[in-house]
């Protein structure tokens, strides 16, 4: 408030700001868009990656043929394999939500592949003596076990991929927060930019607080029972 200025505008601006731009249809049009890309993304990721962590996680070979690969999707920059999707498949939403996929799904397989690895022999030699069938030892046992790690991977999930998302609508996009914010870059619209930023943590704080904190508080209800 105090150092009021066209490129430090007061949040009385900003709120100002992301009231004409959402009475507009603008925000709230970009908002949409770029959940659904990450929600898709995010979607995609989970279900491949946790196939694919608990196949690794289970079977040592197969870890031991795609560590190195896994290691190298850790580390692939996302800015590079987004650049090639789009050169090789255009400026469309596959190759925006195929690139989110690919850059996430490593992180999922590793932490659902570590869950898996510490599922204690204990409870394996207990529902073999008990002689459980598939279903019930999947439900009593391992997913009680792998439900922590779900939850992190769904939670560094999420966190990675609404900023990957962003970077690859200033790259191309024909909306979303992120071409939205590069349009205003260009005019060095700073409150603009300011407007769109909040409404966006407004919806992340909203996935954290509404959804993934009421999730995690009823699959752990058992622990305070």
């Amino acid at each position: 408030m105090l150092a009021a200025h066209r490129l430090f505008p007061t949040p009385i601006a900003v709120a100002e700001a992301m009231a004409t731009l959402a009475l507009e249809g603008r925000l709230i049009e970009d908002l949409g868009k770029t959940l659904a890309r990450a929600l898709a993304g995010f979607g995609l990721a989970m279900a491949l990656g946790i196939a694919l962590g608990l196949a690794l996680g289970r079977q040592a070979w197969l870890d031991r043929l795609f560590s190195a690969w896994l290691v190298v999707g850790l580390n692939l920059p996302a800015i590079i394999v987004a650049i090639v999707l789009f050169i090789w498949l255009g400026l469309t939403e596959t190759a925006l939500i195929a690139a989110v996929v690919i850059n996430k799904v490593p992180l999922v397989i590793v932490t659902i592949r570590e869950g898996v690895r510490s599922f204690s022999a204990d409870y394996e030699e207990l529902a073999r003596a008990l002689r459980l069938d598939w279903w019930t030892r999947l439900r009593r046992i391992h997913w009680p076990q792998l439900l922590p790690f779900m939850l992190a991977a769904a939670r560094t999930g999420l966190s990675l991929i609404w900023k990957i998302v962003l970077v690859f609508e200033v790259l191309g996009s024909d909306g979303g927060v992120g071409y939205r914010v590069s349009v205003f870059f260009q005019f060095f619209d700073v409150t603009a930019v300011l407007a769109y930023t909040t409404s966006f943590i407004l919806v992340v704080l909203a996935f954290e607080y509404g959804i993934l904190r009421v999730l995690e508080r009823r699959a752990f209800a058992w622990r305070r029972a």
